[in-house]
């Protein structure tokens, strides 16, 4: 379909890095497009390319030779979907030892590379992540096509958004998933991938999610394996330092694009005022999150908490800041009750409800902040 091209100025920026990097993000997110902008120069191995990919599998000793041959090795060499032939980095890393050579490599999925015994390079590379376009990356950001369509750029541009998603999740499972042999059964798969959608943001039951599909629990358990290890999608822990209520200790789980979890729910025409619009918000506020504590090397972790009094907070970062979100245009003393429980357990610097309130608002030490002023606040460094 026809795209309207606008240029995104990423705010992950990798030109300042003293090390190699592997840089993992799922198709799509914009990976290859960004490391061309930011090194014109950079040779460039494209191993989507069949071409490319036969030379370099057949004798992956020519990647080492071709780089010697290079007059400026002032650029990092860019090597793109490296999991498709794991055996280059013993290459690399002779290169990076031996002749100070600098890479980029770039993968849509680290389950070959975590499973094959792969030279993962033994700390001569960082790792980073890329991620679907956030709010801080566009210029005119629109929250109705974010939380309808997803932020992938090619879909978020898109002049036939839900098309464009049947074609994604179709190359995602015949690249990602058929290609790679990552499932036998790739009707089952397929009709997992269905459920977990309508599970997406909720606390696991992964005895209902077997019996939704039909196939063994240790199934459903690989095939969560297999989204994390592709990148699809997270798992969210739960925090569980509190002492005066028990908390839920079983993790939440989110697809890392809402429009690819929404197409494959079958969820369409997300507006305020409905339960789904809340659900919706809060996934794609998790998003920004962790796209945000990632780009932003924030090791604070990300949590949610949950007791089993029904009292909840739908993001932990770190011990210090709490965030529940509302999809509500007026938030009460209701909505406060779960930020409220966690505070009588733990010392909380920031206790933020996000809603569709139109102005932001204090009700005690409790700040109740519109989307967009939410948005603005963490990527300004404000939590």
């Amino acid at each position: 379909m026809l795209h309207i091209m606008e240029e995104y100025r990423r705010v992950l920026d990798l030109r300042k890095e003293s090390k190699s990097i592997f840089l993992f993000g799922p198709r799509q997110t914009g990976k290859t497009y960004w490391l061309k902008k930011l090194f014109p120069e950079s040779p460039f191995y494209n191993l989507l390319h069949a071409d490319v990919f036969f030379r370099l599998n057949q004798k992956p000793h020519l990647i080492r030779e071709e780089v010697l041959a290079k007059q400026n090795l002032n650029q990092p060499i860019i090597v793109d979907e490296i999991q498709k032939i794991p055996s280059l980095l013993d290459e690399i890393q002779s290169l990076i030892e031996d002749h100070k050579v600098k890479f980029i490599l770039t993968g849509s999925s680290a389950r070959k590379l975590k499973r094959s015994d792969t030279n993962l390079l033994g700390g001569r590379a960082r790792v980073r992540h890329f991620y679907p376009l956030v709010s801080a990356e566009i210029s005119h950001f629109d929250l109705s096509k974010a939380l309808n369509y997803g932020t992938l750029p090619s879909i978020y541009n898109s002049d036939d958004p839900e098309w464009d998603l049947e074609t994604y999740v179709g190359v995602y499972l015949q690249e990602e998933i058929k290609a790679e042999g990552l499932t036998r059964k790739i009707e089952n798969f397929t009709r997992f991938l269905q459920i977990a959608a309508l599970y997406n943001a909720e606390i696991l039951n992964f005895a209902n999610v077997s019996n939704d599909c039909a196939v063994p629990h240790r199934t459903v358990f690989e095939y969560f394996s297999i989204l994390e290890d592709t990148l699809v999608g997270h798992l969210l822990p739960p925090y569980s330092k509190t002492k005066k209520r028990k908390a839920i200790t079983t993790s939440k789980f989110y697809f890392f694009d809402v429009g690819v979890s929404n197409f494959l729910a079958g969820r369409k025409n997300i507006k305020p005022k409905t339960e789904l619009f809340g659900k919706t918000l809060e996934h794609f506020i998790y998003t920004e999150i962790k796209a945000y504590l990632s780009y932003r090397h924030d090791t604070r972790p990300l949590s949610y908490w949950h007791v089993q009094s029904d009292h909840e907070v739908d993001f932990l970062i770190g011990d210090e800041v709490a965030i529940e979100v509302k999809g509500t245009e007026n938030v009460s003393e209701r909505h406060m009750s779960g930020i409220k429980a966690l505070s009588e357990e733990i010392k909380l610097k920031k206790k933020i409800i996000v809603s569709n309130d139109p102005h932001p608002r204090k009700v005690g030490d409790i700040m109740i902040l519109p989307i967009k002023v939410f948005l603005e606040n963490l990527w300004s460094d404000k939590y």
